[in-house]
């Protein structure tokens, strides 16, 4: 099947140009065979020793190789910040303002919140880096039928949540912003469908791509812009020692039930079930275009589609479609994707997070709200937007309405990506992304709708809430299918010689069969020579060598190099798994018990 691309048995006879000059990777030119490639940290598996004209003929310096390196690095940014925008949502900033209460001493907890997030994106973007496939692909191809599908509806009810959250920022930050009634602002927020309906082409050139990304990440640093402009507002009024202080752990956190709940909601909050849908399938698209460049990759034909009213049905056969990625492509930008997820994590989303709650912190801790009642612990958005307009300056609220909408924009785009990537990959069903986004979207908007008409401003708080509750709960059976996968070796295992086997095929032999396929060969050539004895014009030394080629032919079984987690990290994993369940459940059984939790 040619339009699958090159099979890497192929890949080995394939040595032109790597056209070098797209993502500058030349660490993986230097030899044809892939057991050579290991997947370190050195700095050898980035320099080799053959260079493009437009760099320094020999990397003699260590400045020479950092520039170079941070040169290389810039072309993979985009997909972290992508994913960020999931850490920086309107539901966290809820969280963070109600972790105000204890000022500045939640922000170890949400140091650790962050981390273990992390970790979870790292396991992301490392299954969608070694199988080609995003997590919601994975997960169909890999589990049974039934779990699949009931992840796939847990994974859709976790975006119509988190649409909710994006819709009550994006509306409030209306309200502020232009005095638009909340009703109004809920319904304008169906706008950024039609971003997407422009911009988005997930299967386009990586240009466009990159545009795409680019204007995502204009957003995400509008965001970060405005909180920094808070910060600087808030410096005054702000105990920096009491701040600095707040990374460290405290006893307060532990001892108080509602530290504990707070912890747990910052946990909750940080790590949305989308983002790992997201975190492994954004990373693809720099993927193909290597390969694309080493000639080691040809996109598929279109996919065959069954038209419906709405959607389409993808029929064929799932090989046909899938990406697998070559070792090369896995050696030559893991190391830089990871690298640009982490910093993106800690740069923008544990900054805004932080931002957040020291800035919450310090309008917080004045005696009156936007009551008059001085009672802070139902704070909300609004509530932080009073304080800082009356407290500091009408700009400062302002800022704090604009980092608002911003976050909600971006996280309503990327909530869309995200969608799409859970239908397809679940249940291998096709929707243009501006009618699952207006689908989304009608799902999301008709309860808060109800909300605003009934219940106004106070409607909205709980249902925003609401949503974190739902992720929350939604969130480990969500991750779980992540832990498992990456442990799994027949998952993670990557081709580096020889030829995938494959059952459509029968020009492969599975590894379980090779023994009796080669007998069946001498048999089959045996019985050959025993019909020709007569016929002279072939002898039986003739006869021997068409043996031996047939049984060298079946010796070229495939060879792979395992890329699953180790000991430690499936442990981590694990551990990191049971920490994020047993702290939600445990929330949720509390709000069950009626107790306070906010």
């Amino acid at each position: 099947m040619e339009h699958i691309g090159l099979r890497a048995s192929d890949r080995h006879a394939r040595h032109e140009d790597p056209f070098q000059d797209y993502i500058g990777l030349e660490s993986i030119t230097g030899t044809s065979e892939y057991s050579n490639f290991e997947l370190n940290n050195s700095s050898d598996s980035f320099f080799p020793e053959n260079n493009n004209d437009d760099e320094p003929p020999k990397m003699d310096s260590k400045q020479a190789k950092v520039i170079l390196v941070l040169k290389r690095f810039v072309k993979f940014i985009g997909p972290g910040l992508m994913v960020s925008v999931s850490y920086m949502d309107p539901g966290n900033f809820s969280s963070s303002i109600s972790s105000a209460q204890f000022q500045y001493k939640l922000l170890f907890s949400l140091i650790v919140s962050n981390m273990m997030a992390g970790f979870m994106q790292i396991l992301a973007s490392k299954l969608g880096i070694c199988t080609g496939q995003d997590l919601a692909a994975n997960c169909r191809q890999h589990l049974p039928k039934y779990v699949n599908l009931v992840i796939y509806v847990f994974a859709e009810m976790a975006v119509a949540a988190t649409d909710m959250a994006e819709i009550i920022g994006t509306a409030v930050a209306f309200n502020i912003l232009f005095g638009l009634p909340l009703l109004g602002g809920v319904m304008l927020t169906t706008l950024d469908v039609l971003f997407v309906l422009l911009a988005y082409r997930p299967n386009g050139p990586l240009v466009v791509v990159q545009v795409f990304e680019a204007a995502v990440g204009c957003l995400v640093l509008g965001t970060v812009a405005c909180f920094i402009v808070e910060l600087v507002n808030v410096s005054p009024t702000t105990n920096w020692g009491s701040v600095f202080r707040g990374f460290l752990p405290s006893k307060e956190i532990f001892t108080n039930t509602k530290g504990l709940y707070l912890t747990a909601a910052l946990l909750g909050s940080n790590l949305m079930p989308h983002s790992l849908y997201l975190g492994s399938g954004v990373v693809q698209a720099r993927m193909k275009a290597f390969d694309m460049k080493r000639g080691l990759y040809t996109p598929p034909m279109a996919k065959q589609k069954k038209k419906g009213l709405l959607c389409n049905t993808i029929e064929g056969d799932t090989q046909d479609l899938r990406y697998i990625p070559s070792m090369e492509a896995i050696n030559g930008t893991m190391s830089y994707i990871i690298a640009e997820m982490v910093i993106s994590l800690i740069t923008v989303a544990l900054f805004v997070n932080a931002a957040i709650l020291i800035v919450a912190g310090s309008a917080l801790s004045q005696p009156m709200d936007d009551d008059g009642d001085g009672v802070l612990e139902n704070a909300d958005l609004f509530t932080l937007h009073y304080l800082l307009s009356s407290q500091l300056s009408k700009a400062a609220g302002t800022v704090f309405a604009l980092a608002l909408l911003c976050s909600g924009l971006c996280g309503g785009t990327v909530v869309t990506i995200a969608s799409q990537q859970i239908m397809e990959g679940h249940v291998r069903i096709s929707m243009h992304p501006a009618i699952k986004r207006i689908i989304t979207r009608i799902i999301a908007i008709t309860p808060c709708i109800a909300v605003v008409t009934t219940q106004g401003r106070e409607g909205l708080s709980k249902v925003l809430n609401a949503t974190q509750v739902v992720l929350s709960l939604l969130l480990p059976f969500i991750s779980a299918p992540l832990v498992y996968l990456t442990c799994k070796k027949s998952i993670m295992r990557v081709l580096i010689s020889g030829t995938e086997p494959t059952q459509e095929s029968g020009e492969n032999i599975p590894m379980d069969d090779i023994s009796s396929g080669n007998n069946s060969t001498i048999d089959l050539l045996s019985d050959t020579e025993n019909t020709m004895t007569s016929d002279h014009s072939l002898r039986s030394h003739e006869v021997r060598d068409l043996q031996e080629s047939q049984l060298d032919d079946t010796t070229d079984l495939p060879k792979y190099k395992d890329m699953s987690n180790n000991i430690v990290t499936a442990v981590a994993g694990v551990i990191v798994w049971l920490v994020i369940s047993l702290m939600n459940f445990w929330l949720l059984i509390s709000m069950a018990m009626g107790k306070d939790v906010d």
